[in-house]
């Protein structure tokens, strides 16, 4: 592992910091970066392609870690809209809160929220697997297509509305759920996933058992006339 660089935004512009992490493995070989003073500031390690472990020490706005590849991604505060927007690989880890659209279209990767996610959490996700110790908001995993959601607390209304195959999981209380969304049964290889999921996120205590699995009815995969005022 490489010496330790502090990024300090209250000395270098964010374009600098994105452009230096961007091209970091080329940077005498160091891969451990620790940003400070980030106050909010948008778009802050995006489209980042090496493996690197990056700890962002306060909040951030929008896209945080957004078309993240291979970097593990720490963010020890909240996020605002889209953090790891159309992420492919890597980890990134939301020590706070998130507001609306966490993992928006993301591919691949693990996305770990702490606290809560706002609405639309997962939206049209295409593969990424995210994990909600908290609870998420109305239409979370709306036109998602394949990935996990794994949500240990509430979801709100319109879960899963206008699914495919991603498969979601909640410990709690679902408030409603979206069109062509509906519980199913939870099988040995649901479990083993979750099991999984857990782990990888640290999370104790809560037995895999205790969720529910929600996926798509495939009631909509094709137009069909009678199912017109659904679409």
């Amino acid at each position: 592992m490489g010496q330790e660089v502090k990024l300090d935004l209250k000395k270098i512009e964010l374009r600098e910091i994105n452009e230096k992490l961007q091209s970091a493995e080329r940077c005498e070989g160091k891969s451990d970066f620790t940003i400070i003073n980030p106050k909010g500031c948008h778009a802050l390690c995006v489209g980042l392609v090496h493996n690197l472990n990056i700890i962002i020490n306060g909040h951030v706005g929008y896209y945080c870690a957004g078309m993240n590849q291979n970097a593990n991604v720490t963010i020890n505060g909240n996020v605002s809209t889209g953090v790891a927007e159309n992420m492919m690989s890597g980890i990134v880890h939301v020590m706070g809160n998130a507001s609306q659209s966490a993992g928006a279209t993301g591919h691949g990767g693990l996305l770990i929220i702490d606290g809560n996610a706002s609405s639309r959490c997962g939206i049209s996700m295409k593969g990424i697997d995210i994990v909600v110790k908290g609870s998420v908001g109305h239409m979370s995993a709306f036109m998602a297509q394949s990935g996990t959601l794994l949500v240990c607390g509430d979801a709100g209304d319109a879960l899963g509305d206008s699914l495919y195959e991603t498969e979601i999981f909640v410990k709690g209380k679902v408030k409603s759920l979206g069109v062509d969304c509906i519980e199913k049964e939870i099988k040995p290889r649901h479990l083993i996933k979750i099991i999984g999921l857990l782990e990888k996120s640290k999370i104790k205590n809560i037995k895999p058992e205790q969720f529910k699995r929600y996926g798509s009815a495939r009631k909509l995969y094709n137009f069909n006339i009678d199912n017109v005022s659904k679409y």
